[in-house]
């Protein structure tokens, strides 16, 4: 799959992230806040961006996953071994940004898979999955209920600059590049919506229509004698 990677260093010494990469998958898709982190021993390794789940571990510690990460292991290693390579290139040059710049000649293929459900209260109508050539997963994709109509809302975090109106401001982490491969994207997530509800209601009329049947025929008359 063909990608380019943008890597910045961090600034501030003291911190165990020592630089932040985007990476653009055949310039048409971003990924930000992929962090180079130092470990406890000084070896350095790749973070993905990742969001606060409702889990606890077993020290009623919140537990972070990945928004979005390689699935294979192959790809993992490739991927993480670029930007590494560019973390020890910036170490012993000593240059803020490294950029690797990717072919631009394969066009982006892609997948979707979506989970409708519905919360009392809350406006999110569906989760959703964007599988990019069997080699990178975006997830904790929502589909939304807005004010006139349903619309797609990539993984996002808290910035700590206020919006309009003292409002938090909020930056996606993922995101498409272009408004053509936006429209195209969102299309399909959607459209995937829009068949996985019609099949959850018809699998709960055909569920509804079974139970109804069978309560029928277990359902005995008030007398057991016969008329005379």
């Amino acid at each position: 799959m063909d990608y380019a990677i943008k890597l910045n260093a961090v600034s501030n010494p003291e911190a165990s992230v020592r630089a932040f990469a985007t990476i653009t998958f055949g310039e048409s898709f971003k990924v930000i806040n992929v962090a180079v982190v130092e470990g406890k021993e000084g070896q350095p390794f790749v973070s993905m961006p990742s969001f606060k789940s409702r889990a606890r571990d077993e020290h009623n510690q919140a537990v972070y996953k990945d928004v979005c990460n390689p699935i294979t292991k192959e790809f993992r290693e490739e991927l993480y071994g670029d930007i590494l390579d560019m973390y020890e290139e910036m170490e012993e040059t000593g240059k803020a940004e490294i950029v690797r710049e990717g072919t631009g000649e394969q066009e982006l293929d892609f997948t979707v898979k979506v989970t409708p459900f519905e919360r009392e209260g809350s406006n999110i109508l569906g989760l959703a999955r964007i599988y990019f050539e069997d080699s990178f997963v975006v997830g904790n994709i929502s589909i939304l209920k807005g004010k006139e109509s349903e619309f797609v809302s990539m993984p996002s975090y808290k910035t700590k600059q206020d919006g309009k109106g003292g409002k938090p401001q909020y930056q996606d982490v993922c995101f498409p590049v272009t408004r053509e491969f936006r429209e195209k994207l969102y299309q399909e997530i959607m459209k995937c919506y829009q068949q996985e509800k019609e099949k959850a209601m018809n699998q709960s009329m055909k569920k509804a229509a079974t139970q109804s049947s069978a309560s029928a025929r277990d359902r005995k008359p008030e007398n057991d004698f016969p008329f005379r």
